[in-house]
């Protein structure tokens, strides 16, 4: 059962990095938001982490990516880093869980070291999951902010793309497949990987028992003339 159970929830995580990696190049994070004198437009406009497109009535679109690094706010510096962070630990995961699987052969039949290297690669996921679900948050409160800001003109305010929802689901199916994958192992087996690592971090020597006093009485008397 907890072999089915953990190909499942690494199914699971792979999907949630495919979808991390697609919403790191959509361009859909701000969409144009159709209010006051923006009800009837012939285009669209779509910001992204890299790049704005803008998508006209007549099908055509051109997207163009940002001229300087240096220049952009320091949400969208964050999520750049954040997101490329993710697809990194999501890879590193994959490849950690793998070889932790009890459907796998990379760890031999050790059922200790396999545990926790399947407790390794869940804890990643989890780490993934955060990676994208602060950078997705962080830009949706801050569009959230600027559409109820009086002070923002209408033409200047944008609405949550669909990056940000796929974002929030890629995030959560991460976090839940890793706290399963976690789970998987059972309690005995973590205890054991923990003894088992404490005494090879010492060597694996166990230490010598304290010298026993020499008895007098065991030694052979010796008679002098």
């Amino acid at each position: 059962m907890n072999t089915g159970l953990q190909l499942i929830s690494f199914i699971c995580a792979v999907t949630g990095w495919v979808m991390a990696i697609a919403v790191t190049a959509l361009p859909q994070w701000k969409v144009t938001a159709f209010i006051g004198n923006n009800i009837l437009t012939s285009e669209i406009v779509w910001e992204g982490i890299w790049m704005n497109c803008v998508y006209q009535a007549t099908g055509q679109m051109q997207c163009k990516t940002y001229d300087s690094m240096l220049a952009l706010p320091p949400n969208i510096q964050a999520a750049r880093a954040l997101m490329c962070l993710s697809i990194f630990l999501g890879w590193l995961s994959c490849t950690v869980s793998c070889c932790g699987m009890k459907c796998t052969t990379c760890a031999g039949d050790d059922k200790q070291t396999k545990a926790g290297i399947a407790l390794t690669g869940g804890v990643l996921f989890i780490v993934t999951g955060l990676c994208v679900l602060i950078p997705v948050s962080w830009t949706a409160h801050t569009v959230v902010s600027d559409f109820n800001n009086p002070m923002v003109p209408a033409v200047h305010k944008r609405e949550l793309g669909q990056a940000i929802y796929l974002g929030w689901a890629a995030a959560v199916i991460l976090m839940l497949s890793g706290a399963v994958l976690c789970s998987t192992c059972p309690q005995g087996l973590r205890h054991d990987y923990r003894r088992g690592y404490a005494r090879n971090f010492t060597g694996g020597r166990a230490s010598a028992p304290p010298p026993q006093p020499i008895s007098t009485s065991s030694l052979p008397m010796k008679e002098y003339v």
